[in-house]
This record gives C-alpha cells, structure tokens and sequence, in this order.
C-alpha cells in the first residue's frame, strides 16, 4: 500500500508550534554570519548548526529527558520532523553530535543568541505573559572525583602508585574555589545544596519558565 505523507498538512493551522517555527528561522537566518565563521568549508558534511539549535529549542519546549531521548522520538514524531525541514525517509542523527558540537556553539554563545531572540520577539508577539512564572535552580553533579580538586599554585606531584586513585590527604585544608580548581574538569565548582550536606563537584543549573504557554530559558 503505497501512501502520500505532507506533514506541513499533519501540523494544525493553528498550532503555537508554527509561529516558534517562523520566529526561529527567522533569527538563525540573522545568525547566518556566524555559523559561516564557525564552520569549515571543506571536510565532511555535518548535521546543519541552523537543525542542532532548532532541536534543542525543541527539547526545551517540550521537556524533552534528553538528547538521546529526543533523537529516539525524532525517528517518529512527525511534529519534530516538520519542526526541523526533516522529511519522513531522513534518518535520526546520533546523540552524540550534540556533544560534539556542544562546545563550539557555546564559545560563540550562538545558542544563547537564538534563545534570547525567540523570546524577545514572541514577547513582542505577545506570545508570553509576565503573571505567572516559575524559577528553579539545581546543582548537577559532575563526572570528576573530589581528589581533583587541588590548589590552583601546585606544583606537579610525583607519579603516585595507583594513578587510577591516587592517595590525597585534605585533612585541615581550607579549599575554596578561588584556590582551588579541578584538574579533570576545571569548570567544575566546590557546593553544597544545604548546611551539613556534602560538598561535590558540580555546575549550577538554573531555569525560568512561562508557565502559561511554556517557553523555558536554562542557563547554567
């Protein structure tokens, strides 16, 4: 059985979805400059930056777990594949180009930029409202060990014999984060979540969300 699929026809005239969709290709077609200095000219053709971003704004929009969860749901989720100019026989990308492109976007912070216009402009839509809105905060523990964290001045230790786990004695030093860093993950900081917890490694996560049409900003 052979059957004709148009998804701009599956996606209802009047979904909010479709004025996000204009107001993003919009913005990242300003953003066109950016990803030009970005990107190499020559090499293999990757997944567009213009798709990663959109996909992103997506899993914001729609609470998406994850990125390999998203990429899983894009394989079938027709909304999604319209949302990014998908058509139904393209294959899903692999989640990991996510974190491959990751840094590149956030050193240019053209991730931010589009996030920052989208709002804006549905804010000048008058797409969003200011009466009721939610503001959370997290801390996400990161992949490196405590015993990383050593003074910012020290010198190069001897070769310990389990590097795997070397033996690190803090007792009565005061670490802080402006003397000490990690030297597996520098970006990483020393917190707590309250009085008497456990200081870990960790990055702060913060989120605003519009609770009466959704739109989210997650900065961390």
């Amino acid at each position: 059985m052979l059957a004709f699929v148009d998804l701009e026809e599956r996606v209802p005239q009047d979904h909010p979805i479709r004025t996000i969709k204009i107001i993003a290709d919009e913005a990242l077609e300003r953003l066109s400059p950016e990803f030009d200095q970005m990107y190499s000219k020559v090499g293999r053709a990757s997944v567009p930056p213009e798709r990663l971003l959109k996909a992103s704004l997506l899993i914001s929009l729609y609470s998406v777990r994850s990125e390999r969860a998203f990429c899983e749901e894009l394989e079938y989720n027709l909304l999604f594949r319209w949302f990014l100019d998908m058509n139904l026989m393209e294959r899903s990308f692999d989640p990991t180009v996510f974190t491959k492109n990751r840094r590149r976007l956030l050193e240019h912070r053209i991730g931010q930029a589009l996030f920052d216009q989208v709002v804006v402009e549905a804010d000048r839509q008058k797409l969003l409202s200011d009466e009721h809105f939610s503001v959370d905060g997290t801390l996400i523990e990161a992949a490196a060990s405590i015993k990383s964290f050593r003074r910012r001045d020290e010198e190069q230790q001897p070769p310990d014999d389990d590097p795997g786990n070397p033996s690190v004695d803090f007792r009565g030093e005061r670490r802080s984060n402006e003397t000490h860093q990690s030297s597996t993950d520098p970006e990483a900081r020393l917190m707590r979540k309250g009085k008497g917890k456990e200081a870990k490694l960790v990055f702060m996560g913060h989120a605003l969300m519009e609770n009466g049409n959704g739109p989210a900003d997650w900065t961390s």
